[in-house]
């Protein structure tokens, strides 16, 4: 029998089942809790909509945990969750299980160096031989004398998935870091000056000590990822097993997620909407 992770189980021993503790208050009003795990690209963004949920419906907790696209799917398919987060399309195997998934946006994944790094552009062919180990110095690429630190994220991980996926290096890459969260990696590249990583779109935004570079000159942004010229991006996934069986709380968050209400907040934390 497959092992659970711990964090899982005790999630399952914790909320016995998601539904527990549903409830509408007086006048129908919503209250008790929704838990959505997963994929850590995704928190920023579930983040947002966590919280503005919480305003308009104060009776409702929406708590966001981490762990990864891998845990988001095993957590929606053994009821740890109410939402699995997942930044990768659901595998057959899992579809098989009875979940479903439902594209709640569209991310880019950021090709990141320090700031102090002169190469400011790579193509895939480029970025895809860095990680392999064909290029192993930033002169073969046109940057400055020094080895290349290649940064990535733990097996199991959407973004790592569907960085691998686009690039064709699955299962070839040689890190030198394997970090378990995105923020890790924007802190091992900001920490480092010869080091490269990638990282969601959402999570590069604004941040000072890194920079994204241009992958086939062009530039990782709401608008190229939208109209696909930015070759490496991903799905955001919602993985839910029967949407009916939520609980009214978690089904009242799921559709108001989903819907259009929420597109201008998933723009401001920096994904990009399916649904206008």
């Amino acid at each position: 029998m497959k092992r659970i992770p711990a964090l899982l189980l005790a999630l399952t021993l914790s909320l016995s089942a998601c539904g527990d503790g549903a409830s509408t208050g007086q006048g129908g009003e919503l209250s008790g809790g929704v838990t959505a795990l997963g994929s850590t690209s995704m928190e920023r963004v579930m983040g947002v909509l966590a919280e503005q949920f919480g305003i308009d419906h104060d009776g409702v907790m929406v708590s966001v945990e981490g762990g990864g696209s891998g845990a988001g799917v095993e957590a929606a398919a053994v009821g740890a969750a109410d939402i699995g987060l997942s930044s990768r399309r659901l595998k057959d195997s899992e579809r098989a299980k009875g979940l479903t998934e439902t594209l709640l946006a569209l991310d880019g994944i950021a090709v990141i160096v320090h700031a102090d790094n002169p190469v400011s552009e790579l193509t895939v062919e480029q970025i895809a031989a860095i990680y392999i180990g064909e290029s192993v110095n930033w002169v073969q690429v046109g940057g400055q004398d020094g080895a290349v630190a290649c940064v990535g994220r733990e097996a199991g991980s959407g973004t790592r998935e569907g960085f691998e996926s686009i690039t064709k290096t699955e299962d070839a890459c040689l890190l030198h870091q394997e970090l378990t969260s995105t923020g890790a990696v924007v802190e091992a590249v900001r920490g480092n000056a010869q080091a490269n990583g990638y990282a969601s779109l959402a999570s590069v935004e604004g941040q000072e000590g890194i920079k994204a570079i241009t992958v086939d000159g062009v530039v990782c942004s709401e608008e190229t990822v939208r109209d696909g010229s930015y070759a490496i991006q991903r799905p955001f996934v919602l993985v839910t097993g029967d949407v009916a069986a939520l609980s009214p709380q978690a089904r009242a968050f799921f559709d108001w997620a989903t819907s259009p209400a929420a597109a201008e907040l998933i723009r401001a934390a920096g994904a990009v909407p399916v649904v206008e």
